[in-house]
Formats: structure tokens, sequence, C-alpha cells
């Protein structure tokens, strides 16, 4: 393994596509924290953001029964996120995806939250035959980014519900200290590549998949004005200290590792990706840890060691679900890994749109991850 060059700064190494290093050995994703930082600034500065922030949210929905929406998953991240913004003052509406996948835990997980914090609660439903296929699909594309159409109709979604119910802020709980960038070689999401994956594998289109095209988002954005806040990148956010909080507050319990609050996800994660594609996940999480002081990164070089939990039946459960054959299952997973660049993406439009994309984000038109996450590898 000594041609694998690693970070000087964090874990991310040169198993991650797009990886730079500069003549310190520090890689880009450090550097695209860094300027993370100087948006979301943990000081005297940051705090008075934050409260602007917090009084827009508020004035935009005096006359209404919400001022916002959280997303919630029953994960550590979205129930801290609705749990926080409770404690400010705000009124949110929770709403959740059910996409098929939810672990018992979730579901407890979520009905716990919404009962103690008493905040109104809206589910919606995927068509399962129609996710199926598209979850299918993905498999049969041989690309790692499996769990996009689950990430891309929980966005929709919100953006959706807040329309419907004239709602302008979605709050949502993600936090580059404690999740890092996601690079795009990994996981690639936008609404184009949705529907070219579905074509290329099933006869006509999606019908009720709730997708997010360039056209919704625009929608969304300018003319109905919503704006999507990372709540928890305002805050000294610790994830830990985050899940003792809402276990003594709300009863809230732990579900076994990173996003395993989805059985999907977590075969995703423990199964797919580091066997068909050398992914570790726990790469890019713990090396957000480490930038944000919350592991050194001696620690994390000693973690990342660890195999991943494995349910050694999780595979079979999923594959009998999707309702594939032992043999159609097989093939998903040896056939040879392709990546997004295989199919029909928004990505050289993205690309063209770089300074228009800064300047949308900049006006916190657009989330500031957005830029960093398409811009940085």
């Amino acid at each position: 393994m000594s041609d694998v060059q690693v970070c000087s700064k964090c874990i991310s190494d040169t198993s991650i596509p797009g990886i730079r290093f500069d003549e310190h050995g520090i890689c880009n994703f450090c550097k695209a924290h860094d300027e993370l930082e100087k948006q979301f600034p943990l000081n005297e500065a940051g705090q008075q953001k934050f409260n602007r922030l917090i009084y827009k949210i508020k004035a935009s929905g005096k006359s209404k029964k919400y001022d916002c929406i959280v997303g919630v998953s029953g994960g550590t991240d979205s129930t801290y996120c609705l749990y926080l913004a409770k404690k400010l003052g705000l009124r949110p509406l929770a709403v959740h995806l059910d996409n098929g996948w939810d672990s018992n835990i979730a579901v407890e997980n979520i009905s716990k939250a919404n009962s103690k914090l008493n905040v109104d609660y809206k589910i919606v439903t995927c068509d399962w035959a129609e996710f199926k296929d598209l979850q299918i699909a993905f498999l049969k594309a041989s690309v790692s980014d499996a769990e996009i159409p689950t990430d891309i109709a929980i966005i929709a979604t919100l953006y959706r519900v807040a329309a419907e119910e004239g709602i302008r802020y979605i709050l949502n709980g993600h936090s580059f200290r404690a999740e890092g960038l996601s690079p795009t070689g990994w996981t690639y999401i936008d609404g184009r590549y949705i529907n070219g994956v579905y074509k290329s594998f099933n006869k006509g289109k999606l019908k009720s998949f709730p997708n997010l095209t360039i056209s919704n988002l625009l929608y969304y954005t300018f003319i109905k004005s919503i704006k999507t806040v990372p709540l928890l990148a305002y805050i000294n956010y610790s994830k830990e200290e985050s899940k003792k909080i809402l276990q003594k507050e709300l009863g809230w319990t732990y579900y076994g590792g990173h996003h395993f609050e989805s059985v999907y996800t977590r075969f995703v994660i423990t199964n797919l990706l580091p066997k068909k594609f050398n992914i570790d996940k726990r790469i890019v999480e713990f090396s957000a840890y480490i930038r944000s002081g919350q592991m050194t990164r001696e620690q994390a070089l000693e973690s990342i060691k660890e195999a991943l939990p494995e349910d050694k039946d999780i595979a079979e459960y999923c594959r009998n679900k999707l309702g594939l054959t032992t043999a159609e299952f097989e093939k998903i997973l040896s056939s040879e890994p392709k990546t997004f660049r295989d199919y029909s993406t928004y990505y050289p439009a993205i690309r063209a749109l770089r300074l228009p994309i800064k300047i949308a984000c900049m006006l916190n038109l657009l989330p500031h991850i957005f830029y960093a996450k398409y811009f940085n590898g």
C-alpha cells in the first residue's frame, strides 16, 4: 500500500477520486473545510449571524402555523436538528419520507421526538413498486451512488411540502464538522441522473417519484424563495454529545452505526460499497472529526483499521425485499464498477455554471455546501 498517499492533516487518501494535495500534503477536502469554517465561524460574529438567521426564520412565519420544516429520519443529526429548532423557539413541521426501508428503531425515534417536542408531523410515502424499480436500476447501473434515489427524494419532498405550506425555510441536520464532504466520485446526485439511470433499465418514465430537476430547483429557490439552512453548521456540533442529550431528553435510541437508521443504507455502507467499490465512508466521517477537533489523526488511523460492523443477513434481506433472484443479485455485485460519468447528468452544466452558482451560494440562495461539493474534486 506504499503507493497510497494519505493527507497529512486528516486521513483522506488516494482511494478518493478527485483528491489533490498541496506542497504540505494537505488535501483539497481539508481546504474546503477551512472555507466552510469561514462561512460558519464559531465566534461572536458567527453567533450574531446565527441570531439574525433565527430572527428571519421567525419573522417569515409570523402569521403562519409553521416557520420552518425539518426533515426527520430518526437518526442523530436530523433528530438533534429538530430538538435544536424547538430550543431556539422555532415552530417546525417535521417531515419524513417513508421509502419502505425504515428500521423499527428509526420509527420509534421519530415518534418519541415528535411527541416529546410537541411537533406536528407529516409523513410522505413513496410508491414502493416504482421506488423499488429505481433502486434496482441504480444497482444494475453498477455505480456507487446507490442511495441517491432516497437522498434526492427527501430533498424534493421537503421543497414540495414547504411550497404547499408557504414555508420559506428548510432546516437540515448536515454538519460539515461531523459529516465532512462526500466526494462526487463516491456520491453524485442530480435529477437528470435519476431519470437517466431509470430509463436505462426500465420502460417509460418515472411517474410519482419526487425527483428534483434543475427547473424544480430554480422554481423553489427563486420563485417560491425557499432556502435550505444547515442548522448544525452554525454550532459546535458534537455527534456523541448530541446522542447523550437525545437519549436523556427524548428517550431516543442509537441504532449501531452512521445512518444505520435505514436498513438499506446499512446494507450499502457495510456491504455494497466496501465489497464492490472498495469504499469505506468512515474515511470521510473520521476526517471531519479530525478537522473539527473531535478526534486525533492517530485515533482515526487506528479506528479505520477496525472492521465495519457486518450483518450477515442484511444482504439477503435486501435481495428478498427487492424481489431479486440470487443469480440476479450476484450478477449485480460482481459486475464491473461504473461512475456517474457513464450516464446522463447535469454535471457538465453545473461545472459550466461555476461562477453563477458561487454567487448564488454567497447570496444564500443555495447552500454553501453545494459549491463545496461540486467544485472540490
